[in-house]
């Protein structure tokens, strides 16, 4: 199946690593643009330069930054004219519990989990043509179900999708369609980091892949390809809908 990326343009934040990484390299494969955006100018330019041929373009912020929408959407109509789509990426908030973490950790998590990557959406909406485009955002199962020790995400990354959702009914008459991805137990630096090292941390991996149904954490790449399907025209009338990535392990809905 065409997804009809030839030639598109897309932006991904979080891409030096992970999910966002896994993501822009699918939409380079299957011949979009790509402006990838992460803290860490150094492992950014590297996944860069990663992709095949000249499709992307490196661009370092973080979304605690207030401008960085609109830096990535000048960047993006400035170099290759038009802007398609989205995939905010916004890594993992603090871990902790509920009481356990202080005001400014909450603050943190706030600024970056939910402003953050809502001031993306409204810079990379106000730039989208008449052809419209897609935002996704790359959540969580913590989106219906919580999750032990991560309570910042438990309490954010609901909300977020809610304003997603909200966002697909505000956008949909301008063909600009928004969805959330709900990734599981994806084989990542961030969700080794969680499981911890050494005896422990293969305990913790037994113990969460005897809960997955096919038995085994997913690879990044199995993301990207979900990713890059939903951001594409081949998904022209999903819109407004949360995505779960998780091998079967949510119990929900």
């Amino acid at each position: 199946m065409d997804l009809g990326l030839q030639d598109r343009v897309y932006v991904v934040t979080g891409a030096s690593r992970g999910l966002g990484l896994a993501t822009a390299t699918v939409l380079a494969e299957e011949g979009s643009q790509v402006l990838m955006c992460a803290r860490d100018e150094a492992a950014l330019q590297k996944a860069t330069e990663s992709l095949a041929g000249d499709r992307a373009m490196a661009l370092p912020g973080d979304l605690t930054d207030t401008a960085l929408g609109e830096r990535l959407a000048a960047a993006a109509i400035g170099r290759w004219g038009r802007l398609d789509g989205v995939l905010i990426s916004v890594g993992g908030p603090a871990p902790g519990e509920t009481l356990g973490l202080s005001d400014d950790a909450w603050r943190a998590s706030f600024e970056s989990v939910f402003l953050g990557a809502l001031r993306i959406a409204r810079a990379a909406t106000a730039v989208m043509g008449e052809e419209g485009g897609s935002l996704v955002f790359v959540l969580s199962t913590s989106v219906k179900q919580p999750i032990a020790g991560l309570a910042a995400s438990n309490g954010l990354r609901p909300g977020l999708a809610m304003l997603a959702k909200t966002m697909a009914d505000e956008l949909g008459p301008r063909n600009i369609r928004v969805n959330g991805l709900l990734p599981g137990r994806i084989d990542t630096d961030r969700v080794r980091e969680l499981d911890g090292g050494g005896a422990k941390g293969r305990k913790a991996r037994a113990d969460a892949e005897s809960r997955i149904p096919l038995g085994r954490y997913g690879e990044p790449a199995e993301f990207g390809r979900v990713a890059a399907f939903v951001l594409s025209p081949a998904a022209s009338f999903v819109s407004g809908t949360m995505v779960p990535v998780d091998g079967g392990m949510m119990r929900a809905l």
